[in-house]
C-alpha cells in the first residue's frame, strides 16, 4: 500500500474538518432560527387575541366579531361545553371542540397553544386559546409557511453558498498545509545542521534523534574502517615474521642449529595470529548480540564460582610470570551467561597478570553490596594506567604500552571484549588506577531475583 503524503493527509483533514464545521453550523441555524420563528408566531398571535378578548366585551352577539377578522386572522368563540358559538372561517355548523388540545389547556391553566400541519401544502397552522371572564373560550388561528418551506425557497442561494464556501475552504486548506509542511520538508536540505532548522518545538525531539542516529552511523562507519586497518595491521606484522623465518628455512640460508629457533619464532607469531582471529571473531559474535539483542541464554551464576575456575586455568601462567593469584569474596548470584562470565573474568585475569611486574599480586574479589548489586573485583599492584588513557583502555587495538602488549602477545581487545559481555549483562565498568602503584577494574551486576 502506497503511503499518502503528509501534506494530503492534512488537506484532507482541515478540507474534512471545514465541511463538519458547515454542516455543524447549518444544523444550528436551522435550530435557532426555527425556534426564533416560532416564538415570534406565538407573540404574535397572543397580541391578536389579547385585542380580540377586549373587543367581546362590548360586542352584544358573537356574529359581532365578523368585524375584527383580519384576511389571514381566524377567530373561534367556544362555550364551556365545547359548542362552536361563532367561527370567522365558515358559516357551516361545527364539531364540538372540547377534544381540542389548545382547548383543553385553556379550561384548565386559562391559555392554550398547538401547531397543526395545515392543509395547504407547506403550511402550518398556530392556534391560541384563552379563557374569558364568562366562561367562554376564544381561539384565534393563523396560517403560516413553515421553516422547510422558506428554506425551500433559499435552496438555490444555501447550495450556491456551500459550495463557494467549500471551493475557499480547499484553498484555505492548500495553503495552509504547504505553509506548514514546507519549513518540516527544509528541514531535510542540510542533515549536517538539522538541530538549527527546526521550525517547530515539537519536531526538536525528531531533530535530535536524527542527528543522534546520523552521528552513530558515522562513528560506526569511522570504527569500522579503523577496525580494518587495525586488524590488517595486526595481522600484517606476524605475518610477515612467518613469512620472513619460512623463507630462511625453505632456501637453505638458515643454518641447521637455527631452524629450531625459528620453528620456535613460527609458532609463537602463528599463536598470536591464532589468539587474535579467536579475539577477532569473539568480538564480532558480541557485536552481533548487541546489535540483534538476541541475548544469550541466562542463567544464576555465582561469581565466586566463575573467581574460583579464573584463578584454576590462569594459576600456571600467573606463576610463569612469578606473580601471586588469589581469589576471596563472599557468595555473588547474578542473572547471565556463565560462558560470557568466564570469559569477562578471564580476560581482565589476563590483563591484571601480563601488566605486572614479577612479584606482583593480583586479586579476585567477589562481593554483594547493600543496594542490591554484586561486584567482580580484579585488583593488580602492577604497572598502573596514566589517568588520560583510561577513557581509551577500552577501545579495541588500544594499548597502554604496545611495547609490553606485543611482547606479551596481547591483541589489545581484551577489555573491548570485557565491555561487550557487561554491557550484554547491563553491567556497569568501574576503573581506578594509578601508574606504578596498580589498577582495580571492578564489574557492577544487578543481584539475581
Amino acid at each position: 500500500m502506497k503511503p499518502r503524503s503528509m501534506e494530503e493527509k492534512i488537506s484532507y483533514l482541515l478540507f474534512l474538518m471545514g465541511f463538519a464545521g458547515l454542516v455543524c453550523t447549518a444544523a444550528l441555524c436551522i435550530f435557532v432560527f426555527h425556534k426564533a420563528f416560532r416564538e415570534q408566531a406565538w407573540t404574535a398571535l397572543e397580541r391578536e387575541a389579547d385585542l380580540v378578548a377586549a373587543s367581546c366585551a362590548q360586542v352584544d352577539a358573537p356574529s359581532q366579531l365578523e368585524t375584527y377578522v383580519d384576511g389571514s386572522l381566524r377567530i373561534t368563540l367556544i362555550a364551556s361545553d365545547g359548542s362552536v358559538l361563532f367561527e370567522s372561517a365558515t358559516n357551516q355548523p361545527m364539531e364540538n371542540h372540547l377534544s381540542r388540545p389548545e382547548i383543553q389547556q385553556a379550561m384548565k391553566s386559562g391559555v392554550g397553544r398547538d401547531c397543526r400541519d395545515s392543509q395547504t401544502l407547506g403550511y402550518e397552522t398556530y392556534y391560541y386559546a384563552m379563557l374569558l371572564t364568562n366562561g367562554d373560550i376564544l381561539r384565534v388561528a393563523q396560517d403560516s409557511e413553515t421553516i422547510w418551506s422558506i428554506y425551500d425557497a433559499a435552496l438555490p442561494a444555501i447550495v450556491l453558498s456551500c459550495f463557494l464556501m467549500m471551493g475557499a475552504a480547499a484553498i484555505i486548506a492548500g495553503l495552509l498545509t504547504k505553509s506548514l509542511v514546507q519549513p518540516v520538508l527544509k528541514m531535510t536540505d542540510d542533515l549536517d545542521h538539522i538541530q538549527e532548522n527546526v521550525p517547530y518545538k515539537e519536531l526538536i525531539p525528531f531533530a535530535e534523534s536524527i542527528h543522534s542516529d546520523r552521528m552513530l552511523r558515522e562513528n560506526n562507519e569511522k570504527m569500522r574502517q579503523e577496525f580494518t586497518a587495525n586488524v590488517s595491521h595486526e595481522l600484517k606484522t606476524p605475518l610477515t615474521s612467518i613469512s620472513g623465518y619460512a623463507e630462511l628455512i625453505e632456501t637453505g640460508i638458515a643454518k641447521p642449529e637455527d631452524t629450531p629457533g625459528f620453528a620456535r619464532k613460527i609458532h609463537v607469531e602463528a599463536s598470536r595470529m591464532i589468539q587474535l582471529v579467536n579475539d577477532i571473531l569473539q568480538l564480532s559474535h558480541l557485536d552481533n548480540v548487541s546489535e540483534t539483542g538476541a541475548a544469550p541464554a541466562m542463567e544464576t551464576v555465582d561469581l565466586l564460582d566463575v573467581a574460583r575456575e579464573c584463578v584454576e586455568r590462569q594459576k600456571v601462567n600467573a606463576r610463569r610470570s612469578y606473580i601471586s593469584l588469589t581469589y576471596l569474596g563472599e557468595s555473588a548470584p547474578v542473572t547471565g551467561s556463565r560462558v560470557l562470565l568466564d570469559e569477562l573474568c578471564q580476560n581482565l585475569c589476563d590483563n591484571a597478570i601480563r601488566y605486572n611486574r614479577p612479584g606482583g599480586k593480583v586479586q579476585i574479589i567477589t562481593a554483594c553490596t547493600r543496594d542490591g548489586h554484586c561486584t567482580l573485583t580484579v585488583k593488580d599492584n602492577g604497572i598502573g594506567i596514566p589517568k588520560e588513557a583510561q577513557t581509551s583502555v577500552f577501545e579495541r587495538f588500544y594499548r597502554v604500552d604496545k611495547s609490553r602488549s606485543k611482547a606479551t602477545g596481547g591483541t589489545g581487545l581484551g577489555l573491548a571484549i570485557v565491555k561487550h559481555i557487561a554491557r550484554i549483562h547491563n553491567a556497569r565498568i568501574k576503573l581506578d588506577s594509578v601508574v606504578d602503584e596498580g589498577t582495580t577494574i571492578t564489574v557492577i551486576f544487578e543481584t539475581a531475583s
